[in-house]
């Protein structure tokens, strides 16, 4: 995208924009918008309630609509082109470079798409349709097709007033891309080398040569991992054949960390990153209602195990109240490991041929961490309710609750990617209910056969 700063808004001005509002001075309200940038506007209408959103809206400059329907998230934005007709829709996104396009022609009504598309020349609508045809999540889905491309043969005098012919180039562009006569990729000429190097120099003489191009297929992660380790500003794409296609630039990249950060952190409970704050409450039951019932049958599970032994429980009350402090446990223990497998997964650090390694690593860091906890969990159960059996019960059950935690947490994260679900979505469900059954079958079994 052009925008991927998305700054909170700015108090000062968000604060006077309400005061403005209640008090019904909206040319004074919409003067303070014209202040505020398209993500700052996006962030005040992602906070605020829908009636007093959709007026805010209406006092957007027009100019701005189509910046801020790409910054506000998926709810809001379909709430919002709801409330818009075609001729305001053509004119918010006219003016759009065609990757955000791209990110936004999906969401809009079929009659303004064609509207679009009708009034694009041949060559746009050829590059809008080689972005759309390409997964969203690909490097082909986030690239901008308009790209500067060089021979390698010319000098760089002519490279020169080339670029003052064009009078402007496409947003972002740091460096120009070297193709040969055929359009393949050769290498990348910065700018500044452009600026500095001897105007009568070829472009192969000063080009960069090291830049490797991004496959068109390449997954979107993958890309934001190459951007990271790589410390890059912009990078080629190509195709299967090697032909350059377009480019990806930073902003791209940091939407998607900021997605993939977001996605990570709302999957964990069932959310989508994508929900609008202010939603109906029905379309929020709705949605919340799965996770909810899922937690609810593994709750009920957990409770069956305990069942299990309900004599145990009548004849020693004790095990009642030590029993939640193992079960949570081996649920700390067990979520700290599935963390860096998703992580290690998520950025191509875990690979098979350094899996075995990291799964007896944290194996033998659960039998550490049981060992050290079960000293001190024992040492706390004897104190309190001095009876050396149960001691001997609570830290044997920190033991194996821990070292099946471990277990857990490698294991589930990894049984889940081999049957195509996202572990962020739905691993700490299944987690929770490994580590409390687990918990709760451990420590009550040995009570069973250890306390009299």
């Amino acid at each position: 995208m052009s925008d991927t700063d998305r700054p909170d808004k700015k108090p000062d001005q968000a604060a006077a924009l309400r005061e403005a509002l209640n008090r019904g001075a909206y040319q004074h309200a919409q003067r303070l918008l014209q202040t505020l940038h398209p993500a700052e506007i996006a962030a005040l209408l992602e906070s605020t309630p829908s009636p007093e959103r959709e007026f805010i809206w209406t006092l957007v400059p027009a100019e701005e609509n189509g910046e801020v329907l790409l910054h506000v998230n998926d709810d809001v934005r379909n709430a919002l082109i709801r409330h818009m007709d075609p001729a305001e829709l053509v004119a918010a996104t006219e003016h759009l470079d065609l990757d955000d396009l791209a990110d936004l022609i999906d969401d809009l009504p079929r009659a303004v798409t064609r509207q679009l598309l009708q009034a694009m020349d041949q060559q746009e609508r050829w590059r809008l349709e080689t972005v759309l045809s390409y997964p969203a999540e690909s490097a082909g889905g986030l690239m901008n097709p308009e790209v500067t491309t060089v021979r390698p043969n010319v000098t760089l005098d002519v490279v020169i007033r080339y670029l003052r012919l064009k009078a402007e180039l496409p947003d972002q562009t740091e460096q120009l891309v070297i193709v040969d006569r055929y359009g393949h990729y050769v290498g990348t000429l910065p700018l500044q080398t452009l600026l500095i190097s001897d105007p009568d120099k070829t472009v192969a003489e000063v080009m960069d040569t090291e830049v490797e191009p991004i496959p068109v297929d390449l997954p979107a992660r993958k890309v934001a991992q190459r951007f990271a380790d790589r410390d890059l500003l912009s990078a080629p794409v190509v195709s299967v054949d090697g032909l350059v296609i377009g480019r990806i630039t930073i902003d791209d990249v940091v939407d998607v960390i900021r997605d993939e950060s977001e996605h990570s952190m709302m999957s964990q409970v069932g959310l989508n990153e994508e929900e609008d704050m202010f939603a109906p409450a029905l379309q929020s039951f709705r949605r919340r209602t799965l996770w909810l019932g899922i937690n609810l049958v593994t709750a009920f599970i957990a409770s069956a195990v305990v069942g299990l032994f309900e004599a145990t429980l009548q004849q020693v009350v004790a095990l009642a109240v030590l029993m939640p402090i193992v079960a949570s446990m081996g649920g700390i223990a067990g979520s700290q490991t599935q963390t860096l497998i998703i992580r290690g997964l998520a950025q191509g650090r875990l690979t098979a041929s350094n899996a075995q390694r990291f799964i007896n690593k944290e194996i033998i860091l659960g039998l550490l961490n049981g060992l050290a906890w079960a000293l001190v969990t024992a040492l706390l159960a004897f104190v309190w309710f001095g009876r050396s059996d149960l001691a001997l019960v609570m830290g044997l059950a920190m033991v194996v609750n821990l070292l099946l935690a471990a277990a857990s947490g490698i294991g589930v994260p990894l049984m889940m990617r081999r049957l195509s679900i996202d572990p962020a979505l739905a691993g700490h469900v299944v987690l929770t209910t490994v580590t409390d059954v687990a918990g709760f079958f451990a420590f009550l079994g040995l009570g069973s056969l250890l306390l009299r």
